[in-house]
């Protein structure tokens, strides 16, 4: 019966140490992804900020211009994507809205931005667009990949329409979560006009007639929690001109938005803790189940070999106590 106790616990720890790897390195990559319903919406501001006012084409400081983003999952159509790319697809519909103090609008963009639910890697498919233009994505945007390492990654400036290195800066603890900061600076870059612009009758294309050109650089920082890849914090130095022709009334240049963009701090608390909450989940999968079952195996493998040792000690039962040979008689 110890025998064969011991066989059992053999082939569990068998089992166990061979789940560990296989946790790890088969199941979490495939299970890991971004779901493909997420709606998700981030505010941010920038105080005492430089804004254009279109009506004299003059720039002055406001008390505090808000942007909105919202990411929003299109799940039809990454099923449709899905089927010739032959792997999960997320499509996001994002959109970047502004206002200023008097909650009007001062530029509304949509983007739609499609990429692989496990890597996080760009998917290029028709509708991949940012203001209605279409784009070809080169790096990642949003969000990191999972298990983020210290190193520099591409990231796409949707204003400029480019990819460019997005640099590792180093590691710090934020809100109590260990976090990697990463740097891009975008320099001057002469980029489109919205196609809504905050003053109606004003098109892109009638702009363009004047000559005139709109100009953007920024510097933008995050901080993303490495192992699910989501950035807890979000900040941007954000610049934006419009230069030469004869709608600035023949001056070179003005100053159409400058501020420093921050996110606003209730969207920071949730956003931290809704970032800890999928952390563990994460970590059960490339961690705590995988070293947790590597660490039962052994234990179940010790216990195995201790009944096995034990059933083999010569007797297999306890030697009987000796005893005073009972006397001869005649």
């Amino acid at each position: 019966m110890r025998r064969k106790a011991g066989l059992i616990l053999l082939a569990l720890a068998v089992f166990f140490t061979a789940l560990s790897p296989l946790l790890r390195w088969y199941a979490f990559p495939r299970l890991a992804e971004v779901p493909a319903n997420q709606y998700q919406d981030m505010v941010l501001e920038a105080r005492n900020a430089t804004l254009l006012d279109y009506g004299t084409m003059t720039s002055r400081t406001v008390p505090e211009v808000t942007i909105v983003q919202t990411l929003k999952g299109d799940v039809e159509a990454g099923k449709r994507i899905e089927k010739s790319a032959g792997r999960d697809v997320v499509v996001w519909d994002g959109l970047s809205y502004v206002q200023g103090p008097d909650g009007k609008m001062v530029s509304r963009i949509p983007e739609r931005y499609i990429f692989d639910a496990h890597t996080q890697e760009p998917v290029h498919a028709t509708g991949e667009s940012v203001d209605g233009d279409p784009v070809r994505r080169d790096g990642i945007e949003f969000k990191w990949p999972f298990l983020t390492q210290k190193r520099d990654y591409e990231y796409f400036d949707a204003q400029a329409r480019v990819t460019a290195p997005i640099h590792y800066r180093g590691t710090q603890t934020f809100r109590g979560v260990k976090v990697y900061c990463f740097e891009q600076t975008v320099p001057w870059t002469k980029v489109p006009f919205p196609k809504t612009m905050p003053v109606r009758g004003i098109t892109p294309e009638s702009v363009a007639k004047t000559g005139t050109t709109r100009w953007y650089t920024t510097v933008r920082r995050f901080w993303v929690e490495p192992v699910t890849g989501a950035p807890v914090y979000g900040e941007e130095i954000h610049k934006e001109e419009l230069r030469g022709g004869t709608l600035l009334g023949g001056r070179a240049k003005v100053t159409a938005f400058a501020g420093h963009v921050k996110m606003r701090e209730d969207y920071i608390r949730s956003t931290v803790a809704l970032v800890k909450h999928n952390r563990t989940l994460v970590l059960m999968l490339t961690s705590r189940l995988p070293w947790g079952f590597l660490a039962l195996g052994g234990c179940l493998l010790s216990l195995s070999l201790l009944l096995e040792a034990r059933g083999r000690r010569p007797g297999g039962a306890a030697p009987v106590s000796a005893r005073e040979p009972d006397p001869v008689t005649a």
